[in-house]
């Protein structure tokens, strides 16, 4: 789907907002493309969330992320979305960790002079893969411009999933919705309706209680089962159904 056909899908199915990505619509360093997109986007009616980019700290070149944040502002998105290296906790060496933390800074540095911040993918085969591990990356980091996604780890069940929610709810920017289960199998998002319902009663209550968290939290339909844009009116109605307690 190209953008203009994105943004019709997403008007047509009642969303609010798109995350747009840089593998595809908005790649990094596109000045015109970001323009285009930004104003047709707006022309809709719709938000601009975020930006996707695949930068990873670290790992990928510095003067990569010059480029993302360009076209971050010029696509008028408040967050860029990047990811902390290409290897678990485990199997990421100090120095590697090292690497991702301070280019984290560099980057949030740079992104926060143009009103930007930052936050991680939660993502396996990152040092975001757990809510433990996410928690102590982001407080090793330090900064408060700097926060994580959050969407449900691959095979873990409800009860675990939920409880790493909670471990990282006060650093949450933005929820990746879909449901998958087992494995990546893309299932309806009704399908884990109970997980999803608590997710959300969990976010809601925990911003109620901080007078202080700016604005709503932006929750993301990521996928839909066999990518097919023919539901997403369906599974965009779950998820207002869903949000709405």
């Amino acid at each position: 789907m190209d953008p203009d056909q994105v943004i019709a899908a997403v008007a047509g199915a009642g969303l609010e907002c798109v995350e747009w990505g840089a593998d595809r619509h908005v790649p990094a360093g596109d000045e015109r493309a970001a323009r285009r997109v930004r104003e047709a986007t707006e022309e809709a009616g719709l938000a601009v969330a975020s930006y996707g980019s695949y930068y990873r700290a670290g790992v990928s070149e510095p003067e990569e992320f010059d480029a993302v944040l360009r076209s971050a502002v010029l696509l008028g998105a408040a967050r860029i979305r990047i990811w902390a290296g290409t290897t678990g906790t485990r199997e990421t060496p100090p120095e590697r960790r090292r690497q991702i933390v301070e280019d984290t800074r560099r980057a949030a540095a740079l992104a926060a002079g143009a009103g930007v911040a930052l936050a991680y993918e939660f993502h396996r085969n990152t040092l975001t893969d757990g809510a433990d591990h996410a928690l102590g990356l982001l407080d090793e980091v330090g900064l408060d411009r700097v926060h994580s996604y959050w969407q449900p780890p691959v095979d873990l069940p409800d009860a675990e999933a939920l409880s790493g929610l909670d471990t990282l709810i006060d650093r949450v920017a933005a929820v990746h919705a879909f449901s998958w289960w087992p494995g990546t199998t893309r299932l309806p998002l009704s399908a884990r309706e109970g997980m999803w319902r608590a997710a959300f009663e969990r976010l809601r209550a925990h911003r109620a209680a901080r007078a202080g968290v700016p604005g709503p939290l932006d929750v993301l339909l990521e996928f839909v089962p066999g990518d097919d844009e023919g539901i997403l009116p369906r599974e965009a109605a779950t998820l207002r159904a869903l949000v709405g307690g």
